[in-house]
């Protein structure tokens, strides 16, 4: 153990890698470099691009916090996403849905993309806990399973006609505020309620820290893990209405490269893949980081394939310093 001094505190490189605000600083700093050297970068107009961007992909990384906080981690995503999207689509839609021009028609769909994103995330809650699957494969498997169950449901074919009433989700105004950014806004404030201010939380942090020992304490540490993967089950489909609804289309193949921008920006934020720390504002931070780097690379121009290897080094990154921060926190 390290001997400290009186009034001799931990150095300060060690300090700023514990800050829950380094990856803000470092969004902040990736922002003057992109405005520096990529013109139009910092128009108000690519701003509101960013934003647009940032909303699907916030909901998504809260969900997955959730899951990443308990100790387990869900794959699924873009499965739950893709099914969630053809099943609300199908049933609003004026080209044959069976509620076609009904006003119960959009609040039926998002209810039927809601209840698809919750049993895509308890099927995996339960595979996990009471079957004693690991995350891994189960999540990977249902991923495989609901991504092959969008496609036959709709023959690869995209959805369209959408109501008016839906893609003013993304489209529409309150009081000069776009309601995706309502909705995800109030997800925010409930997730991070759930997670710093209830027992839920309390135990699902617990459970990520040391699982044996959190049932010993009396935590039912299996339901909440559980609950957990319904809560990104929930956040998937709360994606999913946000995409369908910007696109204006159910696709079986909708946001298909979002899983690791969604795991990339909760580990950059600071929710670890060991469990047991993270929290919303730090997955925020995390998620705002990704979209900055993401839009500044799309403006340079660069292929897809040059965008995939700086997000991938970022994502090394991240798992590195991932391991770092935990390594610290061990010291401290």
């Amino acid at each position: 153990m390290p001997m400290r001094f009186p009034g001799v505190g931990p150095p300060r490189a060690a300090l700023l890698l514990r800050s829950e605000h380094l990856v803000l600083l470092l969004s902040a700093a990736a922002a003057l470099a992109f405005w520096a050297a990529v013109p139009g970068f910092a128009s108000g107009r690519n701003a509101a691009n960013v934003l647009q961007n940032t909303l699907p992909l916030l909901a998504l990384a809260i969900g997955q916090s959730f899951v990443l906080i308990g100790g387990g981690i869900d794959l699924s995503v873009t499965a739950s996403i893709a099914l969630a999207s053809v099943v609300g689509a199908s049933i609003m839609t004026g080209d044959g849905g069976p509620l076609a021009g009904h006003p119960m028609a959009v609040p039926a769909a998002v209810a039927a993309m809601l209840g698809v994103g919750g049993a895509m995330g308890g099927i995996n809650g339960l595979s996990a806990t009471r079957l004693g699957m690991p995350p891994f494969m189960v999540t990977l498997a249902t991923l495989t399973a609901g991504g092959g169950l969008a496609v036959w449901y709709t023959k690869s074919q995209k959805i369209y006609e959408l109501p008016d009433a839906f893609v003013g989700v993304s489209y529409g105004s309150v009081l000069g505020v776009p309601p995706a950014a309502v909705l995800v806004a109030a997800l925010a404030v409930v997730a991070h309620v759930a997670l710093s201010r209830t027992l839920f939380g309390r135990w699902l942090y617990a459970s990520g820290m040391n699982p044996r020992a959190a049932e010993v304490s009396g935590v039912p540490v299996g339901r909440v893990t559980a609950a957990s993967y319904v809560v990104s089950g929930l956040c998937a489909a709360i994606g999913a209405i946000l995409y369908t609804s910007r696109l204006e289309t159910g696709s079986p193949e909708i946001a298909p490269r979002i899983l690791l921008d969604v795991i990339a920006a909760c580990v950059i934020g600071g929710t670890s893949l060991f469990g047991g720390r993270g929290g919303v504002r730090r997955t925020a931070y995390g998620v705002l980081f990704i979209a900055v780097i993401d839009n500044g690379l799309n403006l340079m121009n660069l292929s897809n394939f040059a965008i995939m290897i700086v997000k991938g080094g970022v994502i090394l990154l991240a798992a590195l310093l991932d391991s770092a921060r935990a390594r610290a926190a061990g010291r401290a």
